[in-house]
């Protein structure tokens, strides 16, 4: 199935006033790298957060949250948000916010060259 180009449209207007940006296709979606580090994604119809992981399990009790699980796990600071969850620019702002906040703190995995 292929992803909400409406979300990624919203969240690219959360994300303008981000100085570094960069949209990468994976998994089937589209990935916002900010910084030059995995920060929020669009997959079908919901949205990847990397969040922290402090804040993990807290994160997984909100509205339309839930583990991200690609390798059978749960993959801890990551959540997949459903449209219950975003329905409204405050909400999807909501979960922009928590990931821009742990971007600032979290590791690069971008290869040194």
């Amino acid at each position: 199935m292929a992803y909400n180009e409406k979300m990624v449209e919203r969240i690219r207007e959360l994300l303008v006033l981000q100085k570094k940006v960069e949209e990468k296709k994976m998994f089937g979606g589209v990935c916002f790298m900010v910084n030059d580090k995995m920060c929020v994604g669009v997959n079908e119809n919901e949205i990847m957060c990397r969040i922290d992981p402090l804040i993990y399990e807290e994160a997984l009790e909100k509205k339309g949250a839930r583990e991200m699980t690609f390798t059978g796990k749960p993959m801890k600071g990551y959540v997949f948000v459903d449209d219950e969850g975003i329905k409204t620019k405050k909400d999807l702002e909501k979960w922009v916010d928590l990931c821009l906040d742990f971007n600032s703190k979290a590791k690069s995995s971008k290869k040194k060259k």
